[in-house]
């Protein structure tokens, strides 16, 4: 799961540079959004959902604990 959630990280960053939307405002969004932005919304929504996936999965076991949790 470690690779995957590496892997994610360097496709979620070339993702973020969206050089084909840059001047183009339609199709709109919804109706209201331009295309552009709702596509960094979605990267940002998706950022997160990773950072989630990076802590659950990845984070090494026992680094926080320093026994004020369970009063040692």
């Amino acid at each position: 799961m470690r690779k995957l959630v590496y892997a994610a990280i360097i496709l979620l960053a070339l993702a973020h540079q969206d050089f084909w939307w840059w001047n183009d405002i339609h199709p709109l969004v919804f109706g209201f959004i331009p295309v552009g932005l709702a596509y960094q919304a979605l990267v940002s929504i998706l950022a997160a959902l990773l950072w989630w996936a990076a802590t659950r999965y990845c984070w090494p076991r026992g680094v926080d604990d320093d026994g004020f949790a369970t009063g040692e």
